[in-house]
């Protein structure tokens, strides 16, 4: 500590120890801080390393030499799983599926190309019709997690827009916006699926011909348009919280307009509630496909997903004799994404929460 009379020198080596000392001190955002601490969590960073590793294989479903997901060998009954040790694989790869897109066929090409007709083996058994569980749920997994993230990411935009907007207004259009989500949280929205379903296979043929909508893609917009209420009360109560801040107002002297105010200085401040409630309606996106697919409204057949799966297990089951690898594979499979998805929102939440920035 220096003399109170005496001076800095500013033009010589007080100054080269003032900025030597600057640099030394590193700086850290509220993003670096939430990603070191995430990784402190080791639970939560474990369940997000397994949600990638599971999405990768889910994507890379067309290149893995697995059988095809809709392969017949029609036979009495389901064949149980076999060890990999037992049977490694076969050569008895045919190429059997439904309308691929263009990337997933020349991804089909290419994994032939590679592997030519050899494919795993059983290691998750056969159903009744011969199709190999092991395969269907990879490819299973790949139209849940498509589903789950478009309707998501449909939400998102939605939700966020309209409660930001919403929030920032306030007064009597505030008070509109709200009554309007009050009454749409009112409808049965399994009734309003049932009806847009009902509507497009009406009109199927017209729609895919003449605007190229087919039915899977109405259900994406469905399920996304229906899953923003609770998005948008969240962000709009962020906003009502943030909106008479010191740097609100800043913004409002320097003539910024209300767009600019509401896309870069209030919805980049609540991305972070925003990133934790994804992270816990993707569970329950898929669930509700699920429960739509196992209702005959979702994926139709011969494509494959999670509720086609649940279809598949209940008709497997039977008083006299439970093929129990329809049931528990399918089920672990779904239940271990669904915990890691609420596992890595908790830690999230945690990570993300500015209260407890810089601590340990």
């Amino acid at each position: 500590m220096r003399a109170n009379n005496e001076r800095w020198d500013l033009a010589g080596r007080d100054m080269e120890a003032l900025l030597a000392e600057a640099a030394a001190l590193q700086g850290e955002s509220l993003w670096q801080d939430a990603r070191r601490r995430l990784r402190r969590n080791r639970t939560a960073w474990w369940s997000l390393l397994f949600l990638l590793a599971f999405g990768l294989l889910s994507l890379c479903a067309p290149l893995l030499p697995i059988p095809s997901p809709v392969a017949l060998d029609l036979q009495t009954e389901p064949m149980p799983p076999i060890a990999p040790w037992t049977e490694f694989g076969n050569h008895n790869y045919t190429r059997e599926y439904w309308e691929l897109s263009a990337i997933d066929s020349a991804a089909v090409d290419l994994r032939a190309a590679i592997f030519d007709d050899w494919q795993t083996g059983s290691w998750m058994g056969r159903d009744s019709k011969g199709r190999d569980i092991l395969s269907r749920i990879v490819w299973g997994s790949r139209t849940s997690i498509i589903v789950a993230l478009i309707a998501t990411l449909c939400s998102l935009a939605i939700g966020v827009t309209y409660g930001a907007f919403s929030g920032l207004s306030g007064g009597r259009i505030d008070n509109l916006m709200m009554r309007i989500v009050d009454v749409l949280y009112s409808v049965p929205f399994i009734f309003v699926v049932i009806f847009l379903i009902t509507i497009v296979n009406e009109y199927r043929t017209e729609l895919e011909d003449n605007w190229g909508i087919g039915r899977e893609t109405v259900f994406y917009l469905v399920i996304g348009a229906i899953y923003w209420l609770t998005m948008a009360r969240v962000v709009r109560g962020q906003v009502l919280s943030l909106k008479n801040s010191e740097f609100i107002e800043a913004a409002r002297v320097l003539g910024a307009s209300t767009r600019r105010i509401l896309f870069v200085h209030l919805v980049p401040n609540v991305l972070s509630i925003v990133i934790v409630y994804l992270t816990l309606t993707i569970p329950a996106v898929m669930l509700f496909e699920a429960f739509l697919s196992f209702l005959g409204l979702g994926i139709e057949p011969p494509k494959v997903s999670w509720g086609l799966l649940a279809v598949d297990g209940t008709e497997a089951i039977n008083p006299l004799r439970i093929f129990w690898w329809l049931v528990v594979f399918p089920a672990a499979a779904m239940g271990s994404v669904l915990l890691a998805l609420n596992i890595l929102g908790d830690g999230l939440r945690d990570a993300l929460d500015p209260k407890l920035r810089g601590k340990d």
